[in-house]
């Protein structure tokens, strides 16, 4: 979306959303940083709000035992990380960063986020600059999680979130109230009621839904759908969305995980 949004945002919204805000989200970034993946400097920007931990990885065959593989790519690892650390400094945010070598990214990213308390996780997927925000909701996701994420992040901005509940025709989710309640949530934490829309869908494929209007916004934030963020037996919603999608996927994970 490119529609130009008068800049609602005051220093009082921000004062204001600073005091309901529960406590800073913290995001993991996971980066496949022996594959040339990176983050632009729009996204770092985007992020910066936020407390941000930046894990690069590296998958490793399984016949490759961990210590091997420390001692051959650690330097490499660690001269890229830094490189991602650096576009983060220049938005204004210093980061933790972390390096691991793993047979298993689904499992360490699962591991790492629960350690370091993440509120969500970063699904990158190239990125331009970042204004539009879509929100999908589609039944389970923390509800303060995600007001203080969308607060953090947008409310000293000048996008636009638009706040969409979709589900299934014979689903047992109230979409409207959803999307009612994290309105409400959302103009507690300071968020001007003009930047954000609000609606509800009820979709046979919430899915492909989300991926085709995914075009339209820079970033999607959503719910983790269930299983881990990461799921390698089916393959959870959101991956499925960012495998799909044109923008980066925010993921916000449960309060408290198994």
């Amino acid at each position: 979306m490119t529609a130009d949004e008068p800049n609602t945002s005051s220093e009082s919204d921000r004062d204001a959303g600073a005091r309901a805000i529960r406590e800073p989200p913290r995001i993991l970034v996971p980066v496949a940083v022996l594959e040339g993946e990176a983050l632009s400097e729009p996204l770092a920007a985007f992020l910066a709000p936020s407390e941000v931990v930046v894990l690069g990885y590296h998958v490793l065959p399984e016949q490759t035992p961990t210590e091997q593989a420390s001692m051959q790519f650690e330097d490499r690892a660690q001269a890229a990380i830094e490189d991602i650390a650096e576009t983060f400094r220049a938005a204004g945010r210093d980061i933790e960063t972390q390096v691991a070598f793993t047979h298993d990214r689904d499992q360490t990213v699962e591991r790492v986020a629960e350690d370091v308390g993440a509120t969500a996780v970063l699904l990158p997927n190239p990125a331009g600059e970042l204004r539009d925000v879509l929100v999908p909701i589609r039944g389970a996701v923390d509800p303060d999680r995600l007001a203080d994420l969308l607060a953090t992040l947008l409310v000293g901005g000048e996008g636009t979130v638009t706040l969409w509940g979709v589900t299934k025709p014979d689903a047992d989710f109230d979409a409207e109230a959803a999307v009612a309640d994290a309105r409400e949530r959302l103009v507690e934490r300071g968020m001007a009621t003009e930047r954000m829309l609000a609606e509800a869908t009820r979709s046979e494929s919430p899915v492909r839904e989300i991926i085709e209007r995914s075009a339209d916004y820079d970033v999607v934030v959503m719910g983790r759908g269930g299983e881990p963020v990461y799921s390698a037996l089916f393959g959870d919603p959101s991956e499925r969305v960012a495998g799909g999608a044109v923008a980066p996927v925010l993921v916000v994970r449960d309060g408290e995980v198994e």
